[in-house]
């Protein structure tokens, strides 16, 4: 049975926690940022933590080795 190997792709988007939870960089700040409150773009800097559900998928299906 060969290795397991992490996707390329989710080494890139995502970091593991000491806990073990994900954290991802947050979503809408692409473009289009000037149709969005000046509330909404402050509030969408830096990273948060990804939902339980998700992680258990990310975990899964493309970070084996984690």
């Amino acid at each position: 049975m060969p290795k397991l190997k992490t996707k390329s792709g989710t080494k890139k988007r995502f970091r593991l926690t000491a806990s073990g939870k994900i954290k991802r960089g947050q979503t809408a700040k692409r473009h289009g940022m000037i149709k969005r409150t000046n509330k909404q773009i402050r509030n969408k800097r830096g990273t948060t933590i990804m939902a339980d559900v998700d992680t258990a998928r990310v975990l899964k299906f493309f970070m084996p080795n984690a």
